[in-house]
């Protein structure tokens, strides 16, 4: 394990992405039983596959965070957004995803600015992924005849 100095303010971004990653655990996970249990067994198999994704990505947060010499502390998780339809259920996903390439994306752009591009490739890497799966969310969201919305597509995307 190796234990370099880092900047405090890139633990905090660990530590918050931490959190919000386990809260997208928690929130596919609750949204997968709920849809099976509304009879969509194709949703909930795709919910599940995210659950997955996202699992991966607080351990390998978890595991900078050790290799940093930090103790990883997922301090507030949120509460899981639920709905009513799929739609209402992949809503709540989009704004999460949001939250979540937002900062991954002021890490990154910290870590650019004192110089740390060790953490700052980590960061884009996990951006980068959260950006597919918001655009997999998108599409889902149109397939069930859900209109795009606009992004500020130069706060998202590097």
């Amino acid at each position: 394990m190796r234990h370099t100095r880092v900047h405090p303010r890139i633990l905090g971004y660990l530590g918050r992405a931490l959190s919000l990653e386990l809260s997208a655990v928690q929130q596919y996970m609750t949204q997968a039983s709920l849809v099976e249990a509304w009879g969509l067994p194709e949703a909930a198999a795709r919910l599940r596959e995210e659950t997955v994704e996202e699992m991966r990505h607080a351990e390998r947060i978890t595991q900078r965070m050790l290799s940093l010499g930090a103790a990883p502390n997922a301090s507030q998780l949120r509460p899981a957004g639920v709905g009513r339809t799929l739609v209402d259920l992949l809503r709540q996903d989009a704004i999460l995803e949001g939250e979540i390439i937002a900062i991954y994306q002021d890490a990154f752009t910290f870590c650019q600015r004192v110089g740390d591009g060790d953490n700052g490739a980590f960061f884009q890497r996990l951006h980068q992924e959260e950006m597919a799966h918001a655009h997999d969310i998108e599409h889902w969201l149109a397939s069930l005849g859900v209109p795009q919305r606009g992004h500020d597509s130069d706060r998202i995307y590097f």
